[in-house]
Parts: structure tokens; sequence; C-alpha cells
């Protein structure tokens, strides 16, 4: 391997690959791609966090984010931002050192699904992602323990592409 090939899953030295590249990210999210997700977090109220792509181009998309109840009563505004893909890419980006990347296989409310299982651990605090190997872009699944103990988790629930 020559210095000038990288690989397009590490972004930067010392760092492990992500999961899907930018470009992968562009192809798997396409404009009306909406992404739908239960969070629990100890001791607050469970919602429903909604992500949706909207004039998506080479570069990036318009990423609009809104908070509903579990019985589907908006939360708050629905905010609107640009990212670039490798904005997106770079979520996935973890100092290799803390981090192990396993495959595993999860049922999930919209199918079982093959994944990467990738675990930061940051001293007492893990935080597990589960990134699906064919639904590019966001985890599929993801939770944070601290201390062994699990204190959030959030799971795709619907994904779709309207």
């Amino acid at each position: 391997m020559t210095d000038d090939i990288r690989d397009p899953h590490v972004l930067e030295p010392g760092h492990a690959p992500t999961p899907f590249t930018a470009d992968e990210i562009r192809i798997g999210c396409p404009t009306g791609r909406t992404i739908r997700l239960r969070v629990d977090v100890e001791g607050e109220t469970s919602f429903q966090r909604v992500s949706r792509f909207a004039e998506c181009d080479e570069t990036g998309a318009t990423l609009e984010r809104f908070g509903l109840s579990l019985d589907g009563a908006p939360l708050g505004e629905t905010e609107a931002n640009r990212v670039t893909w490798l904005d997106l890419q770079a979520h996935a980006s973890f100092p290799a050192a803390i981090t192990t990347i396993e495959p595993d296989r999860i049922e999930t409310a919209i199918g079982e699904l093959g994944c990467l299982r990738y675990t930061v651990r940051d001293g007492t605090t893990d935080n597990i992602f589960w990134f699906a190997n064919d639904v590019p872009g966001m985890p599929i699944r993801y939770l944070t323990r601290e201390d062994g103990r699990v204190v959030s988790t959030a799971s795709v629930v619907a994904n779709e592409i309207t």
C-alpha cells in the first residue's frame, strides 16, 4: 500500500474505521428518508426522535429533526440544519485505542439485521452502537452504560423513504 492510497473509512490517524463512507451514507440517505427512534433515558419520560433527510445533494443534506411523545404528540419545534455526508461519517469515527468492532446480529422493530457493533469504552462508561450492514447512516441501536448500568438507549422503530 502506498502513502497516497488511504482507506475512506478511516478519517484520521489513530481512529478506528467507520462503518460507512460518506458516499455510502449519501447513497443510503436520499431525500425523504425518515428515521424514527425510541429514546429511553434513565429518570426521564421516553420519547421518539425523528430525523428526515431533505434537500439532498452531492455534498450533504438538510437534516430535519423533531421530537414526539410515545403517543405521537409533537415535542417542540422542528430543527433543520445543513450537514455534509462527511460530517455524518465523522459521527462514527472513534479513537482506535478505546474502540472494539465486532459483527453482531440483532432483532429490531424493522427486522433482524446483521450489524457491526462498536463498543467505545471511556473509563467506566461504554457507548455501544449497532450499525446495520444494509442500512447506511446512523446506528440502528445505541446505548450508554455507566459503571455497568444502562442509563440510556435509542432504537430505530421505523426507517422509511417517503
